[in-house]
């Protein structure tokens, strides 16, 4: 089967190669290291009010900005750095997102102290295993479920910011903690396969 004939998810542009690039090797794929993690979390919280579509584009922006996700340094981040990201084109120049990127670094490796990684902690929510959905169209797919809002509130009572239930569950799926790829997409065998 050819690239173009292969079955996706319906939510996908499938006239945006990046964007199917992102689909067909990351989007639901579980992540279990730090750094992808927080990348992941950095990215979604700055998608909040926005389509994943423009983060994406400035994904290349971000990993520069945040010192390529290293959680250490952006934690280390002052009120001089978060002043230079607000002239950064290259990123989302929204204040609140950008402190609470520096913010989040540092609720993250207090957990990674507690629990010994972020990913221990994250899997948690999930049994250490990725839930499989049955999504037969985009409009069975919830926007959030009992283990996103789990997830938010203990992120939450941490001092996360930017992370309500909603950005957690596109998060878990994004990390492959949930498998939302539609029944008929020919990633969601491939990931129930290989992971």
């Amino acid at each position: 089967m050819s690239e173009q004939n292969k079955c996706r998810c319906a939510w996908l542009d499938a006239t945006k190669p990046d964007y199917v690039k992102y689909h067909d090797e990351e989007w639901g794929v579980p992540l279990y290291d730090d750094t992808k993690l927080f990348e992941f979390i950095t990215l979604e919280s700055a998608q909040a009010g926005l389509s994943w579509y423009t983060i994406l584009k400035k994904r290349a922006g971000y990993k520069k900005a945040f010192a390529n996700f290293n959680v250490q340094k952006v934690a280390n981040f002052t009120a001089d750095d978060i002043e230079r990201l607000m002239q950064d084109e290259s990123i989302v120049r929204n204040r609140l997102k950008i402190a609470a990127t520096v913010n989040n670094a540092q609720r993250l490796i207090e957990i990674q102290k507690e629990f010994g990684s972020f990913s221990n902690y994250q899997w948690g929510f999930v049994g250490n295993k990725p839930i499989i959905s049955d999504l037969n169209s985009v409009e069975d797919t919830p926007a959030i479920t009992e283990e996103s809002k789990a997830f938010a509130k203990d992120l939450k009572k941490r001092g996360f910011k930017f992370l309500g239930p909603t950005t957690v569950y596109a998060h878990m799926q994004a990390c492959g903690m949930v498998n939302d790829h539609s029944n008929n997409c020919f990633r969601r065998a491939e990931i129930i396969k290989n992971y």
